[in-house]
Formats: structure tokens, sequence, C-alpha cells
């Protein structure tokens, strides 16, 4: 029996789709031939992918570290993973782009900004020396290009021969940043519109009619609360401010050729820079406003939350912890 002409239609929409990520997705062995460069045009430099994996003796100690949390996300993945995921171009709307210098980053919110503002500097006609120099207006409207915005052969293309890297933080400390910037600072009323209003109203008995109104006195255990109650992400996705760094990133998915950490961030910047061949033409920005957080600080939040919630939050965030090798806070009490 022959299936009908629209069936066999939506029958290879469907299997096409399967593809729209080929799988690139296993250890690479060995680097792509080396990319050109604008600067020179007809002649080839060593990538980013190639100065990773066949660098001199000098960078071999840096490399060293940098394989130990390579092969310890995948030892982790293998561990804890157990479904193979099918990623969209849709899923790839955090890994910034830079054609020029064969990199891919997983930006991840609350973080790190200065990432960001790098980029924009590798990929601008180079006016701007110092990251820090970039107008706020402009860091918003003039975003490198994201990997969600390519073809799909140009996705494949470039996730098999740039270098590709994920800069990482603990998760509650992460997260504690987020609330502190997103819900007690008085100029974020969008934040305190689109979310705090909600919160209040799901979470407080008997709430203030200005705090339905305004949402801007939002308490940390609300937060918590709005995060683990089933309804909120059954309403909508995360917003990417407390989104988890695996949902963002997909490192189970995509091989990360460098994980970075903020607890190292300056070395491992310049690592970065160093494999990218910018490192003299482009400090790392170390300054800048930041929501900076610290274990301590993270302590004293988690205080006023209760065990039963402390524990269905660490649930939620398990997988950021088991990937990136984070141990469980000292501070938490889950029994």
């Amino acid at each position: 029996m022959r299936m009908p002409r629209a069936g066999r239609l939506l029958l290879a929409t469907c299997l096409g789709s399967l593809f729209v990520l080929v799988l690139y997705f296993q250890n690479i062995t060995k680097p792509e031939p080396a990319v050109r460069t604008e600067s020179t045009p007809g002649k080839s430099r060593r990538s980013p992918l190639q100065t990773l994996y066949n660098g001199d003796q000098s960078e071999l100690a840096a490399q060293r570290s940098l394989q130990g949390r390579r092969e310890l996300l995948e030892q982790a993945c293998l561990s804890h993973t157990r479904k193979r995921q099918v990623l969209s171009p849709e899923d790839l709307k955090h890994l910034i782009v830079d054609d020029k210098h064969g990199l891919i980053y997983c930006y991840v919110p609350k973080l790190c900004t200065n990432w960001k503002r790098d980029l924009m500097v590798l990929t601008s006609d180079g006016r701007h020396v110092n990251p820090l120099d970039i107008p706020p207006t402009r860091r918003r409207g003039g975003s490198p290009r994201t990997l969600s915005e390519f073809t799909v052969p140009e996705i494949n293309r470039r996730l098999r021969d740039y270098l590709k890297f994920v800069f990482v933080r603990e998760p509650f400390e992460r997260l504690v940043s987020a609330y502190r910037n997103k819900f007690t600072r008085s100029y974020n009323t969008a934040f305190h519109k689109r979310y705090g209003t909600k919160i209040v109203r799901r979470n407080r008995p008997d709430p203030e009619p200005g705090a339905l109104e305004k949402g801007d006195d939002v308490s940390f255990p609300e937060f918590v609360q709005y995060l683990v109650d089933p309804r909120t992400q059954r309403e909508e996705p995360f917003n990417e401010h407390w989104e988890r760094v695996h949902s963002l990133c997909h490192p189970c998915m995509i091989h990360y050729d460098v994980v970075g950490k903020y607890e190292t961030l300056e070395p491992d910047a310049r690592a970065v820079l160093r494999l990218a061949g910018v490192e003299e033409a482009l400090q790392f920005p170390t300054s800048g406003k930041s929501t900076r957080t610290d274990g301590n600080m993270a302590a004293r939040f988690f205080k006023h939350v209760s065990p039963f919630y402390q524990k269905k939050l660490f649930n939620l965030y398990r997988m950021d912890f088991l990937l990136f090798n984070y141990s469980t806070p000292e501070y938490l009490r889950t029994r």
C-alpha cells in the first residue's frame, strides 16, 4: 500500500529535521586545515583549533589544564545523560560566532559580559582598542552574529572547524548574582513588571496592592519558590539569566574545546586570546560594573530558604554542578 503524497512529504520533512546538525558531536581528534585570515590574503595561519591541539612545548602546561576540564565534562556527560538530544538552529542562539578568528563562544548571562565586548572588537574594523570604550547603546545593537543565524551546512562547518569555548560559574553564585541584579536594583523595572508581579501574585499571601502592581520587592525565598514551581517552566522557558548552563550551551551535544571558569577568569581568558592569536592586540577587560558574589554571600541568601526548597532548587540545578565539576555547597541544608 503506497503512502499518500502528503504523508511522504511530512515524513521527509521529519527525517530531514533529524539532520539539522550532523553527527559532529564527537571528540575532535584532528584539527582542520589552517584558516585564511582577512589581514593576509592568500596566506594561511594556524587556526585556534590547531593551536590548541597541536601546540608547542611552551603551551603544554596550560593545555593540560584545559584538557583535564574537557575530559571531566565528557565523563560527566557519559555518566549523567541518557537520551541523545537533536539540536536545531533555534537551540544555538547563545553561541556567538567570530568568523574572522575562527571562534564560537557560548554566552552565559550573569557570568562574563566582557567576552561579548571582546568579540565585538575582534569582529569590528578595529577602531575600538579598549572593549570598555564601546558605548552601551552599541553593545546592545551591534552584537556579533549567533550560530542560529546561519544555514544548516554553515552551522555544521563552523562547529567542525572553529574553536568553541564556554565560561561557567558556580551555579548558585550565578543565581544569587542574577537575583540581586534583576530584583534588587531599582532601575530594573522591566524585570519587576515581567517577573516580580507574577512571583508576588503566586507566592505571597495577601500581597499589598503596590507589590502586585510593581513587583519590586521580591525576596530571594520567593524567587526560589518561583523557580522550583512546576508551573513556571510549563508556562514558558526560564529567562536566560537563571536558565541552566547546560540548557543554554548544550555541552553534552557540542564539543567545547575550552571550558573556562569564572573562578579563574583572567588566566582562562588570556588562554583563549592566546589561542586566537590576539593576546598582544587585545587585553581582556577586568573592570566594569558587575554583580559579584562569593560563597559567603550565597550562603547568606540561602540561609533564609527552607531545607525543603533548598533541596528542590539543588535538584533543578544539579546537572550544572555535575557537568562542570562544582561541589555541593557546604551551606546547603537538604535533609
